[in-house]
């Protein structure tokens, strides 16, 4: 029940703020371990494959254009959600309850910032694709300084926008104000967050429907006056391919969690909200496990730079473990003791006759 009243309580531990908003947040132990299992697979999984992602992208000189490197911040982002999941999945339940103030701020800080940074950087790389697809271009013109200040502006942003909770858009000084879903951020904030992605959301798929539709009418206008089909390696169309596969996905993935938000800034008292938040949660790491499987299946020379990885990963490993080896093993006797006996003159001859040879 709420307890409105004009003081802070930035002093309280959580367990006051989730009482205050009535949110029963408890877990099945059984449930809360299989979750924490599962979740952790995946979150490794997410770690690698988009530390690969970036890894290809630096190594392989054929993705050093704008939309790979923009690619690359995506998957950094991904990355970052990762680490937020690890940190979140382990600070549920009965956990939550324990943290403080500042740690629930960092653990929900974590989550807005890499949500944040994703939407960012498709919308980034939708107006990317929006130029080099009107240009007719495999690759915009973009110099990588304007491709690097573009990747500095949205992870500006996203800490911004991750932080803004924590600069005073929250409940803590206004009890009857907070939500159930995150007891110490103000209704109104989940519903400016929710709504603002939503709309981010149908601004990319308006992008991209007007590039597929330029797409079809320049492919159309092309076709008859070129021997054959048109080359799809050498035109725009493969890249758009990927990056709307990666878009349905995010969609996919995260406007479920979003709808429940802004059902929860709204105060729907009846939409139970905490028991659809724990598998909204596992459909949005779903999300980061999709993306590295969606670039590497989309794009053969991506699946070939992982491939080429890990064979240089594998490699450095056998011959690491080889030097060990080697450094290992025991001298031999002669070599041990100390005794081992000049080179005869027979021999030294034969040896320079072999050089002189």
């Amino acid at each position: 029940m709420a307890q409105p009243t004009n003081s802070c309580h930035y002093d309280k531990p959580m367990v006051f703020f989730y009482n205050n908003s009535g949110a029963d947040d408890n877990w099945d132990k059984t449930q809360l371990i299989l979750v924490q299992v599962v979740g952790s697979l995946f979150c490794c999984f997410i770690l690698v494959s988009n530390a690969m992602v970036i890894a290809a992208v630096i190594t392989n000189k054929r993705f050093h254009y704008p939309f790979y490197y923009l690619l690359a911040n995506l998957a950094a982002s991904d990355f970052l959600a990762g680490i937020a999941y690890v940190y979140l999945m382990f600070n549920t339940g009965e956990a939550s309850r324990k943290l403080t103030v500042k740690g629930y701020f960092i653990r929900q800080g974590l989550l807005d910032i890499s949500l944040s940074a994703s939407l960012s950087n498709l919308l980034v790389i939708a107006l990317e694709r929006y130029i080099s697809v009107m240009n007719w271009k495999v690759h915009s013109n973009l110099t990588k300084r304007r491709v690097t200040l573009l990747i500095v502006l949205v992870w500006a942003i996203s800490i911004f926008m991750g932080a803004v909770p924590s600069l005073g858009w929250n409940c803590i000084c206004n009890l009857g104000d907070c939500s159930e879903l995150a007891p110490i951020f103000s209704r109104s904030y989940l519903v400016f967050w929710s709504v603002s992605n939503l709309v981010v959301f149908l601004v990319m798929v308006a992008i991209y429907m007007r590039i597929y539709i330029y797409v079809k009418k320049k492919t159309s206008v092309l076709s008859p006056h070129t021997s054959g089909s048109i080359n799809r390696k050498r035109t725009p169309i493969k890249l758009i391919k990927t990056v709307m596969v990666v878009l349905g996905a995010f969609v996919i993935c995260w406007t479920p969690g979003l709808v429940v938000l802004l059902l929860d800034g709204l105060k729907c008292t009846s939409c139970n909200v905490m028991k659809l938040k724990r598998w909204l949660l596992l459909l949005a790491v779903l999300n980061s496990v999709m993306n590295p499987c969606i670039y590497s299946y989309k794009d053969e020379e991506m699946w070939t730079t992982f491939k080429n990885l890990m064979r240089c990963i594998g490699n450095g490993t056998r011959r690491q473990r080889s030097t060990k080896a080697n450094q290992a093993r025991p001298l031999s006797s002669a070599q041990d003791t100390g005794n081992s006996q000049p080179p005869s003159e027979e021999t030294k001859n034969e040896d320079q006759g072999i050089f002189e040879t």
